[in-house]
């Protein structure tokens, strides 16, 4: 078998980027504003993109598993395939909804 862990429950949000989120949530907090907390909203935005590159290889492995017929479950390849999408869209939103936010300011400043 493959270094996939069963999946024993499904959330909305996958629990790597929730975990990201919360994390660049707490570090944006105005009572942190400080280096430490750049530098711990720049950490979690890394691991964020980690563990959607993470995931993203997972499912191509699982991908080339299952059509070579080297894989038992192909539920497996389906979920991490699944769940690699679920990721790329949230990363690929919140990026938007930055450069969004980051346009508004901006266009303030004119």
């Amino acid at each position: 078998m493959s270094g996939i862990t069963p999946v024993s429950g499904l959330s909305a949000m996958p629990t790597s980027a929730l975990s990201a989120m919360q994390q660049a949530h707490a570090a944006s907090a105005p009572a942190a504003a400080s280096a430490p907390a750049a530098a711990s909203f720049q950490n979690a935005l890394t691991s964020a993109v980690d563990a959607v590159q993470s995931s993203q290889e997972t499912a191509n492995t699982l991908a080339v598993q299952a059509v070579t017929g080297n894989l038992d479950d192909i539920a497996q390849a389906t979920v991490a395939a699944t769940r690699a999408q679920t990721e790329m869209q949230l990363a690929s939103t919140v990026r938007n909804k930055a450069v969004d936010a980051f346009n508004q300011i901006m266009n303030m400043q004119a």
